[in-house]
Order: structure tokens, then sequence, then C-alpha cells
């Protein structure tokens, strides 16, 4: 087996920051009429700007693949172009369409030849999958290198126009008709984005680091859905697809959005995810003495604090120097975000020889966990 090191990195970050008092306008008024959730929401996130790829007159400027093209450009000059890519592995929560795939648009975008292309579905784990298939096949001499990426376009999703159809249709039975929190609540925690990394079987770059092992979790066994977009949730827990829906239903109750189920977030996601970090723990024979920089994908810092007492709670207590975090000045990238987190403490100046990494990614979709350990070569 050969070793795996990120040897590039790179981020896409959309336009200029939207702070929070813009966002209602980029995004729209629901009906006319300010939402209610937006500032109980934003309150609680704390989230102050992210980016959208939304133009100053409300045009789209990128679609999500373009989104990834353009991170995956910036990984790139004249020592290691777009042509020298052997693998591209892309994840995202937010496609552009549902076929073709998300990276073969990437592809089409780059323009840059044949080669072996990967896309993983889902939530933020997605762009964590993809960096694990590069890992794979870098490690089993599949390829000699790998670009993957992780990458949203949740601006479409949550526009106002999405939801016009349902609102009519409340407007007809109510005077005053107000879009239910979990679709609504989803608006204010999303942001656009894009990251990227070379992988390559030897140490190269200013700040290369070694990716020692990858591990994912997943406990759709036990938890019903959480976060889903293209069907609607039945009393029984389960999801009724779009593809069982008459199509003249789909606007009338926002099929297509993304809707999340709060009630199951807050009771699931951060015992599950210690749970989760606890085998890791164990299965790699470290604990938290052996982590430098601990880097956990939250999507609000809600959960930091109750983060860090569920971690000494089940006996994992992770110390709040060793936390890097960067949700507030970005926002929420989903698949995007760990990328984003790390590209920031890469280029921070602050790693030294030596310094071991925890990436620590949740998805509430169906609570599903991944985790990856690098250190600095």
């Amino acid at each position: 087996m050969k070793e795996v090191y990120i040897t590039r990195i790179s981020k896409f970050l959309p336009n200029k920051p939207v702070d929070n008092d813009q966002m209602e306008e980029k995004l729209g008024k629901i009906g006319g009429k300010t939402s209610k959730a937006r500032r109980i929401v934003l309150r609680n996130n704390k989230i102050k700007t992210r980016y959208y790829a939304i133009d100053e007159n409300g045009q789209v400027t990128h679609n999500n693949a373009q989104l990834t093209k353009e991170a995956v450009e910036n990984l790139c000059d004249s020592n290691f172009t777009t042509k020298d890519i052997q693998l591209l592995s892309c994840g995202t929560s937010s496609p552009d369409q549902i076929l073709p795939s998300h990276t073969s648009m990437v592809h089409g975008f780059l323009k840059n030849g044949n080669m072996e292309i990967n896309s993983p579905s889902g939530a933020c784990c997605s762009g964590m999958n993809a960096l694990k298939f590069g890992f794979l096949s870098i490690k089993t001499g599949q390829v000699e290198n790998a670009v993957c990426a992780g990458s949203e376009r949740t601006s479409s999703w949550m526009r106002a126009d999405v939801f016009e159809d349902e609102v009519e249709q409340l407007s007809a039975l109510e005077d005053s008709p107000i879009l239910a929190f979990n679709k609504d609540f989803l608006r204010w925690m999303l942001s656009d984005g894009a990251g990227a990394v070379l992988l390559e079987s030897e140490p190269k770059g200013s700040t290369p680091l070694k990716v020692e092992w990858m591990e994912g979790y997943s406990y759709a066994h036990e938890i019903e859905a959480c976060m889903y977009a293209g069907a609607d949730k039945l009393e029984d827990g389960n999801l009724k697809p779009w593809s069982e829906f008459p199509a003249k239903e789909w606007g009338k109750i926002s099929l297509f959005a993304m809707k999340q189920d709060t009630r199951l977030l807050g009771e699931n996601i951060l015992v599950k995810g210690v749970d989760s970090l606890k085998l890791a723990f164990e299965k790699n024979n470290i604990g938290p003495e052996d982590v430098d920089y601990y880097l956990p994908h939250i999507s609000s810092y809600y959960f930091k604090e109750n983060l860090y007492d569920e971690l000494k709670l089940q006996g994992v207590e992770i110390p709040w120097d060793k936390w890097f975090l960067n949700l507030e000045s970005v926002g929420n990238v989903g698949a995007a975000s760990i990328y984003v987190m790390l590209e920031e403490l890469v280029a921070s100046g602050k790693l030294k020889k030596g310094d071991r990494i925890l990436l620590h990614v949740p998805e509430s979709a169906r609570f599903s966990y991944t985790y990856a350990y690098l250190t600095v070569c």
C-alpha cells in the first residue's frame, strides 16, 4: 500500500460576503413577508457572513459544478495543470440536476481530457466520501494523483420563488400563511462555495499533510430521516419520494426544497457524533491527547458548547485550545465546509511538522459521520 498526502488545497467562495441584514434581500421574502424564524435561527447559529452565487442584481453567477470547477482550477499552476489530473472525485448535497452526475458536469466544465470520475451522493459527508475514494485509489496504486472536492450551491434551493406555489395554496386556506419551520429554518443556515484538495503518493508542496486513516459510520438503521429534499415525510417517519407524487403536486408542497426535522436533529446529532468518534479512536488506538487540531464541522454555534459537553460526558474531552472553526465568517457550506476549514488552517501558518489534525464531519440526513486523521509532514 502507498502513502497518501494532501499536497495542495484550495477554495472558491463566490462574490462578496453577505451579512445577516442582506440575506433576505438576496434570497427574497416568501409571500412578500419577512420571515419570523430568521432572527431566531441567526441568533442561535451566530453566523455573521456567508456567500451566495447571486450577484448584486439577484442573478445567479455560478451553478454548483461551476463553483467546483473554480476550486479545482485554483489548485493548479504551470507545474500541475488540470490535464494532469488522473481521478476527479466530487461530493455535494445540492447537485444541479438528477442526471448527469455532479462530477460529470464538473469534468465537462474543466475540458481537460479523459480521466476517471466519481460522484458520491449524500449530504455533508459526501465531500468526505469523495476524499476517501481518492485516498483509497492512491493507496491501492490505482492512480498516482486524485483531485477531491466538496461543494454546495444551496442558495438556489432557498430562494423565495421555490416556495411561491406552496404559499399560494396556504393563502387559499388561511389568512396568515406561514411556511413550516422545517423549511424556513434551513434558509438561514446554508451557504455556497467549494473546496478541493490534490492527493498524491509523495509529500510535495510547502505543507504536505499525510492522510493516516479515514473512517465512516451510519446510524440509519436506528434513526429515521432528519434532513431531506425531493420527498415528503409521512406520519410513520418514512419518506415518500418525489417520483410517487403527481407532478402538479410538486410545487404545492415545495417538494424539492431542503427540509429538516429539528427535533430529531437536537436529540441525535451530538450523541451519535461522539459515539462514532469513540469508535474511530478505539479502532485506530488513539485518543484526544493524540490530536493537536480538532476541526469539527458544525452547522451552528448553537452546537459548539453542547458538543464539548457531550465529548466530556462520553470521556473523550478535547480542550478548547485544540478547536479550529470558521463557521462565523464563511457560513455552513455543507460538503465543502471541511475543505474550506482545512484550507484556512493551512493558510494560517500555524501548522508545524508533526502536528496531528482530526477532521470530524457529521450529516443529519440520516445521521452519518466521517473522520480523517492527518499528520503535518
